[in-house]
């Protein structure tokens, strides 16, 4: 499941064993477990991204570029 980051903004801290994406236009901050990056589903959107963005991220943070609903779809099957 991706925990919006809301209520860690003032921190700006990613819990152990979680780490931000933005996601979609808006960039979108999401925190998310480290255990997503071994679903090949999810590997698929980093691989979209990787196409897009290359491994460059001018904004220091991961960026997957797909529709946030999308990326909640996804998230929401990994748990």
């Amino acid at each position: 499941m991706a925990i919006r980051l809301s209520r860690f903004v003032s921190a700006k801290k990613v819990p152990r064993g979680y780490f931000a994406v933005y996601v979609g236009d808006n960039q979108k901050r999401f925190v998310i477990p480290v255990s997503f990056l071994n679903h090949p589903s999810f590997q698929d959107l980093l691989g979209l991204s990787e196409e897009e963005f290359g491994y460059s991220h001018p904004t220091g943070g991961l960026r997957i570029i797909c529709d946030e609903n999308i990326f909640l779809n996804v998230t929401s099957r990994l748990n």
